[in-house]
């Protein structure tokens, strides 16, 4: 097996560790030497694949933003659907992803809280994180309305429609601890058709 294949897989096995002591033990209490005994190696070991606790954290998060826009992507690419049928599915599929990483985002979510705490701004860091999430969801509105497939709004109406509901499944499953966002998947369907045109593109 390559060096560099095997580097990942190690990574992604000290990653899913260290989720695992960040969600019994908080942000806050985890340590590195924690991470690096619940991996089974040691701390220099484990400065190979990250350079703290916060290295491990972003690099969570940054992976799990790669996957979902990645999956826009390919949504948006799918040319046997309708601008409807690509923003529910895209919609439906970022539900998906949530749902199988609420251990992660209940690690966001404590440590938003720290950061608040500290005199930090969560607000504009979620806003940095996710403004090419933003940009590409808004971006699978465009040749809807330019067809005449959908109702003509701005982008950035679009996209705070869409991060909604984004916003909303987040919501229930981190705040409210739903095992799943249930019939936020109607509702988010339901609305998106709403903004069909009605007229032939």
């Amino acid at each position: 097996m390559p060096v560099a294949v095997r580097h990942e897989r190690r990574r992604g096995e000290i990653l899913r560790s260290a989720l695992d002591v960040f969600v019994e033990e908080g942000f806050e209490n985890t340590t590195f030497q924690k991470i690096a005994d619940r991996c089974g190696i040691t701390r220099t070991t484990l400065y190979i694949y990250f350079k703290d606790k916060k290295d491990i954290f972003n690099y969570s998060i940054k992976s799990l933003l790669a996957k979902v826009e990645q999956s826009i992507l390919d949504i948006g690419r799918d040319s046997s659907l309708s601008s409807v049928g690509k923003l529910s599915g895209v919609l439906l599929d970022i539900f998906r992803q949530l749902e199988e990483n609420r251990r992660l985002l209940s690690v966001v979510l404590d440590y938003s809280g720290l950061l608040a705490k500290g005199g930090g701004d969560p607000a504009s860091c979620v806003r940095r994180r996710t403004i090419r999430l933003r940009h590409i969801l808004t971006s699978l509105v465009i040749p809807g309305v330019e067809s005449g497939e959908l109702k003509p709004l701005s982008l950035k109406t679009a996209g705070d429609f869409l991060y909604g509901f984004i916003e909303a499944a987040i919501f229930r499953l981190v705040v409210l601890r739903q095992e799943n966002v249930g019939e936020l998947r109607e509702t988010a369907v339901f609305a998106i058709r709403g903004l069909a045109s009605g007229e032939p593109g």
